[in-house]
């Protein structure tokens, strides 16, 4: 048997990090404040355990694998190409991962004063550091990876018959941020203590919508250029600046 190539070692070494972190976090006792009582949880931690890691290693993976194919296809770059240097794939995309953190906590400082309901609630530490990989990869993997590559393959290849690529890579990122965005609503309603979106006050509401929308843009451009290991450093810097590091700062003033 034939074995893995350096791509796919490198792919599945990603996956099995995220399916063990998912797991670990539901191991974790996590604040009311962020998350449901352990009391409502659909299942014992143990199990909630071994039911994320199943859904990370083998749903998650199978998507992502598919996305990496279509990738290939679609001349996107692949997650270990030559062509891409380290810098390109590490380095800048952790400068700017730091910078758009800075933005997202920029920003709410100055949306706390104007919708009056205080800081949105972040992850209990060190809880905080497992959910920004979890997010970076995860969220990488499930909306640019696969979302991204298997729509703009489809309509580029079967529905355009290979017209207007840029075109319909840009429609379907944009797609792929407003889902993005919107898919963060139900957590920040949980986490505000609101029951529905009419509730959340509109300064909020365009700050989650903005923000989650621009930053799934960037990462899908850096996918584009330099791979999914690119996406995957922009999106886990901002967390680590928005969740870990301003999530520490709004703990120590409470």
């Amino acid at each position: 048997m034939k074995s893995l190539s350096v791509p796919y070692r490198i792919y599945w070494g990603m996956i099995l990090v995220l399916a063990t972190v998912a797991a670990m976090l539901a191991l974790f006792p996590q604040e009311v404040s962020w998350s449901v009582a352990q009391e409502d949880l659909p299942a014992s931690p143990p199990i909630m355990a071994l039911a994320s890691f199943g859904i990370m290693l083998v749903g998650y993976g199978g998507l992502g694998l598919v996305g990496m194919r279509l990738c290939t296809q679609l001349g996107i770059a692949g997650i270990w190409e030559k062509k891409v240097s380290n810098r390109k794939r590490f380095v800048t995309p952790a400068v700017l991962g730091t910078v758009i953190g800075i933005v997202f906590i920029a920003v709410d400082h100055v949306s706390i004063n104007l919708h009056g309901l205080g800081p949105i609630p972040h992850p209990p530490f060190p809880s905080s550091i497992g959910a920004s990989l979890v997010a970076g990869i995860g969220e990488e993997v499930m909306f640019r990876l696969f979302f991204i590559s298997f729509w703009t393959w489809l309509i580029y290849h079967v529905v355009l018959r290979g017209r207007a690529l840029n075109v319909v890579f840009g429609v379907v990122t944009a797609l792929s941020a407003l889902i993005f965005a919107i898919a963060h609503l139900p957590t920040a309603l949980l986490v505000m203590g609101l029951e529905r979106v009419r509730d959340m006050p509109p300064v909020l509401l365009v700050e989650l919508l903005v923000l989650n929308g621009a930053l799934s843009v960037i990462t899908a451009l850096k996918m584009r250029t330099s791979g999914i290991l690119a996406a995957v450093g922009v999106h886990f810097w901002a967390d680590v600046e928005w969740h870990v590091l301003w999530g520490a700062v709004g703990t120590l003033s409470g």
